[in-house]
């Protein structure tokens, strides 16, 4: 190796240096020491010290009911959501791709709820759903009622909850995932749009086959994203219906913040994150394996 070589590799090392130590201190210890406690007793107060658990914590939470049933929620959300979502924003965002200022405007309200802190808006569409209750009935039921529709206990029927919940979340996230597919759209070659056009490809046809092939890698990336923002579902149940009504609305992130801070069992808490981001972590290579992004 030349000494050109060896001194770049020199240089090469002590630039990576800051990241690597700040990777090592604040990602690899705490994931080493959490999966450490995972097999113990821990206890949130006097972690350390304690016996050995083994692997009972994770047989336990695969037992456990109220685990499973946040598992099978956390998963209908985000198959709810993340085709919903994605759709709409891409449709949304070929629909404001216009130079014209007026639809400049029309972007910034769809990305306006997504500045909008999720506490805040989980308060106002609780107040939206609030059911028939004399003069304390919510906005969405009043419309309801104007066509003929009949109220509906949204965030207390078990059968609502959790799509009510999934529309308001929709509703929030759609602005974000436009602005990704609007980025994306610049890239796609105004030429072949305009050979397509003048072929005479209708607006549905250049769409299928110019669009969204030149938009490959932000559609992989939207998905992604969007599904590990589903798998994170925990604000809005826990402040709109404490995942209720009969855990109806529980998520796998809900369980494991009430297990630490609640129960005080960081164990148990610490085994249901590692199946968590097992979970999370294997969805995520599923779909780039199946989505494969297209690299230059």
């Amino acid at each position: 190796m030349s000494d050109w070589r060896r001194r770049q590799s020199r240089a090469a090392v002590w630039f990576l240096a800051p990241a690597g130590i700040l990777l090592a201190v604040f990602v690899v210890w705490p994931l080493a020491r959490s999966l450490w406690w995972s097999f113990h007793y821990a206890d949130l107060l006097a972690p350390d010290g304690q016996p050995w658990a083994g692997g009972s914590h994770y047989s336990d939470l695969l037992r456990d009911p109220r685990f499973r049933r946040a598992f099978a929620n956390t998963a209908l959300f985000a198959v709810l959501v993340v085709p919903l979502q994605t759709t709409l924003a891409f449709f949304l965002a070929l629909w404001v791709n216009r130079p014209e200022p007026a639809w400049r405007w029309l972007r910034v309200v769809f990305f306006l709820p997504t500045i909008v802190a999720m506490p805040v808006l989980a308060i106002l569409w609780t107040m939206l759903y609030q059911p028939a209750q004399g003069d304390e009935t919510g906005l969405i039921n009043a419309m309801l009622g104007i066509v003929g529709v009949p109220a509906q206990a949204w965030l207390r029927d078990p059968l609502l909850a959790l799509p009510a919940i999934a529309f308001m979340s929709i509703w929030q996230g759609t602005g974000l995932q436009m602005m990704v597919f609007l980025a994306g759209l610049q890239n796609v070659p105004r030429e072949t749009l305009e050979a397509a056009r003048v072929d005479g490809a209708g607006a549905w046809q250049r769409t299928r086959h110019v669009v969204v092939p030149a938009m490959r890698n932000s559609i992989v990336f939207v998905v992604t994203v969007t599904t590990i923002l589903a798998f994170r579902l925990f604000v809005q149940p826990y402040l709109m219906t404490r995942g209720g009504p009969g855990n109806s609305t529980v998520s796998l992130v809900q369980t494991i913040y009430e297990t630490t801070f609640l129960a005080q069992d960081l164990g148990r808490a610490c085994a249901a994150a590692f199946l968590f981001l097992l979970l999370v972590g294997g969805l995520a290579l599923v779909q780039r394996r199946l989505l494969r992004e297209e690299r230059a």
